[in-house]
């Protein structure tokens, strides 16, 4: 099976350099049925060379094969007239030429007949072909003008992208610029931060020798305080006793000041029982005080009403006296029951 298949793949191989060298269909043809016979010991038929070389009509590879065992027959004919040969050989080989060739043309004959069967067949599965290839021809021509109308839509928005394809080029390029700009404010600022940073490294060490003054300053500082501190300590122990103490008496004074108040409260008690009868008092005496300045007006207008009819002048004063002391006598006597 893998010599067969070797041989079909060699003679497949032979064939494309065949069909390269020999462009001509007839040529091509005479020369794979030379391979055929000569090469590969198979004999060439019309069907067989059709299927291998696919050129041309049905009758062509009929007819190259016709032509090839003609020219093969006269080349073995001469070789057979050859005078060296005895006649009865050269008979015998011409009758079994003969029977060879009859066979030949038989077979010829044969595959010729099934290779125009075999063309028929063809035909009418090629016509059925055209009927579908035309219907698909159709619907080819309908998903044509489809694709048309698409293609027109499509060329309308290839039109709008390349519109917007050109403002973006236009934004593009604006943007181009302004980074441009801006990498040459950024070239700019990294000039500008190469001087800060010479200088901040000057500061730095600037700032560095200072700390270093300051840190010594703070290590004396540290020792001083560290001295003030313990003095601090010492003054603190003084100062807590000395609050204690201070506490001490705070709780005596304050033990003493809860007892005045205590105390003051009992007699703020007793002031504003003391108060309270005294305003009773007080009601009394604005009582006897309105009733006597009601007799004193009672008084006066009996006094004023005994001037209309008493004697002259010299008589009233003593009268007046004697009104006036027992007015006194009497708020004497209230005074004195207060």
């Amino acid at each position: 099976m893998s010599d067969v298949l070797s041989d079909e793949t060699r003679l497949a191989a032979d064939i494309e350099r065949l069909k390269v060298e020999f462009p001509k269909t007839r040529e091509l043809y005479r020369e794979v049925c030379a391979l055929l016979f000569f090469r590969f010991g198979v004999p060439p038929t019309a069907n067989r060379l059709y299927n291998l070389v696919r050129r041309g009509t049905m009758s062509t590879p009929a007819s190259v094969l016709s032509e090839f065992w003609a020219e093969l027959r006269e080349k073995s004919r001469v070789r057979i007239e050859h005078p060296d040969l005895p006649k009865d050989l050269s008979e015998a080989a011409g009758e079994l030429i003969g029977t060879l060739w009859a066979r030949a043309a038989a077979s010829a004959h044969a595959e010729l007949t099934s290779l125009r069967d075999d063309v028929e067949a063809r035909r009418a599965e090629g016509e059925q072909k055209v009927v579908a290839a035309r219907e698909e021809l159709g619907r080819t021509e309908t998903a044509l003008e489809q694709r048309t109308a698409a293609l027109l839509a499509a060329q309308v928005e290839i039109r709008e992208l390349e519109r917007q394809q050109a403002q973006e080029a236009a934004v593009r390029q604006a943007f181009e610029a302004q980074i441009k700009r801006l990498g040459e404010g950024v070239v700019a600022r990294e000039r500008d931060l190469d001087k800060v940073r010479d200088t901040f490294s000057r500061d730095l060490e600037k700032l560095r020798e200072t700390a270093g003054r300051a840190e010594e300053r703070l290590r004396a500082s540290e020792k001083r305080g560290l001295l003030e501190i313990d003095r601090e300590r010492g003054a603190v122990v003084k100062v807590q006793k000395e609050l204690a103490e201070a506490a001490k008496r705070a709780e005596k004074r304050d033990a003493e000041h809860r007892r005045t108040v205590e105390a003051l409260q009992e007699q703020q008690g007793d002031a504003r029982q003391q108060t309270g009868v005294l305003q009773g008092k007080l009601a009394a005496l604005e009582e006897a005080y309105k009733s006597l300045q009601e007799q004193l007006k009672s008084l006066r207008a009996t006094t004023r009403s005994s001037a209309q009819r008493a004697p002259p002048a010299e008589s009233r004063p003593p009268a007046r006296r004697a009104t006036r002391k027992a007015t006194a006598g009497k708020t004497a006597g209230t005074k004195s029951r207060t």
